[in-house]
């Protein structure tokens, strides 16, 4: 690595200590999934809120069929208990036929399947008796109130991810909304005078927008609410008007392109112009640009635009080369996103952790050559052992071989669908032959809270 670039994990820590989770909003329980929790939640009513039964069958005082482990004993049949009902109590030497998550009746402290007894399971007629041909033990079939929670236990700790399990618990223990830290509203401002709209016919010079599209669905697939996309031509001044659009209901800007030395990249020249463009008292631009020891994505810039209401919008400047921009997300935007959402991130910037999920190892069905003094990150797919197997691999071992024969080429978008992860080769490695392991970084969504690092 030269002196003049920041290794990844260095301009990793510079963006995310710009960062802070979000305020804590209230969210009612059907909008709360995804979601971080900012308040322990502690049970309002106990669970089950009443003891009920846990078989269709047969309520009864054990000591009345005690019995039926010698001859069957039949009872008369008081009445019926169908979930959600309130049923009278149960007389001595009588039964209710019970549905399963029904409420026991007061008196009754077994529950006797229907499989037990002479009676058919399902619907029919209430019978007028029952023979029960199993003896049961006080507590047979029955779940009691607050088995599982009492009022006041801890169900869920704050930090907790909200998936539908813990959804479902915050409502079963009398929960109708909670406090957790909103979905980040995310900003994205394309450059380039030689973008066009998607499906039309592209005049001599310009090309498909691909990168709005790209960067639209990341950022829904990492869980953040889209809230405009933008394209901008290469002048400072477009693109200072661009960020002050998008900066009005957004908590996080993403840009692609213009972060080079080209003479016409915009984002590069505001960031020299410190922002001063023509733009509204109170409402300043501050960027800056850097080299990173990554392949793809070298190029990259970060900053803020402070609003006129003193909010400080953080801005996050991608390549503009589509695989660029996907291996920056997955690097590098995916953990802002992460740390605003109220995950915990930034611990593990080391060795041994992954972005966004746990990394695993593969070995490389192929080889390639990769540039010396950056970490390359290459689109990778799962293919068959190559024959004959390298010395000493063995052939269950996952093995990839890049999406592309061009490897890590920053253009190569339409191969991007036949990647399956990103395969990681250190700066220190300038050839990984056939049989050597490679660490893979996934390419999906964080499915909860993670340590991020960019190894």
């Amino acid at each position: 690595m030269t002196s003049d670039m920041l290794s990844p994990e260095e301009y990793l820590t510079r963006v995310l200590a710009a960062l802070t989770p979000l305020d804590p909003v209230e969210v009612p329980l059907e909008r709360a999934h995804g979601l971080v929790l900012a308040e322990d939640v502690r049970s309002a009513v106990p669970v089950p809120p009443w003891t009920n039964s846990a078989m269709d069958g047969y309520a009864v005082r054990a000591a009345d069929v005690a019995g039926a482990h010698t001859a069957a004993v039949t009872l008369p049949v008081a009445g019926d208990v169908p979930a959600g009902a309130a049923p009278g109590p149960l007389a001595a030497g009588t039964a209710q036929r019970i549905m399963t998550g029904a409420m026991l009746p007061e008196g009754a402290d077994a529950v006797v399947r229907v499989e037990d007894t002479d009676q058919p399971p399902g619907a029919g007629p209430l019978p007028e008796r029952v023979e029960v041909r199993t003896a049961v033990a006080p507590g047979t079939n029955v779940r009691h109130a607050g088995e599982d929670v009492a009022v006041g236990d801890l169900v869920l700790a704050r930090g907790t991810v909200l998936k539908a399990t813990a959804v479902s618990a915050a409502a079963a223990v009398g929960r109708r909304a909670v406090r957790a830290v909103p979905r980040p509203r995310v900003a994205v401002v394309v450059t380039g005078a030689e973008l066009a709209g998607a499906g039309r016919d592209p005049a001599a010079g310009t090309i498909p927008d691909s990168n709005g599209p790209l960067l639209s669905g990341l950022v829904a697939e990492h869980g953040a609410r889209l809230t405009s996309v933008a394209r901008s031509v290469d002048t400072p001044a477009a693109l200072a008007d661009a960020l002050r659009a998008a900066a009005v209901d957004a908590d996080l800007i993403i840009t692609s392109g213009g972060v080079s030395v080209g003479a016409f990249d915009p984002f590069t020249a505001l960031a020299d112009a410190r922002g001063q463009v023509n733009g509204p008292s109170g409402n300043r631009i501050e960027l800056a640009t850097v080299k990173v020891a990554m392949q793809p994505g070298k190029p990259q810039g970060y900053g803020a635009v402070r609003t006129r209401d003193g909010r400080r919008v953080p801005v996050i400047g991608l390549p503009g080369n589509p695989v660029s921009v996907l291996v920056s997300f997955t690097t590098i935007v995916a953990p802002a996103l992460a740390r605003l959402s109220g995950h915990e991130t930034g611990a593990g910037l080391d060795a041994s952790g992954g972005i966004g999920m746990p990394t695993t190892m593969a070995r490389a069905a192929v080889g390639w050559r990769g540039p010396l003094g950056r970490r390359q990150h290459v689109p990778v797919r799962f293919v068959a052992p190559p024959e004959p197997l390298p010395a000493g691999a063995a052939p269950e071992a996952v093995w990839v071989a890049p999406s592309h024969r061009l490897g890590s080429g920053s253009h190569l978008v339409a191969s991007l669908p036949a990647a399956q992860a990103l395969a990681v080769v250190e700066a220190d490695v300038d050839a990984v032959a056939v049989g050597d392991p490679v660490r893979l970084l996934a390419l999906s969504a964080p499915s909860g809270p993670v340590q991020y690092s960019i190894r």
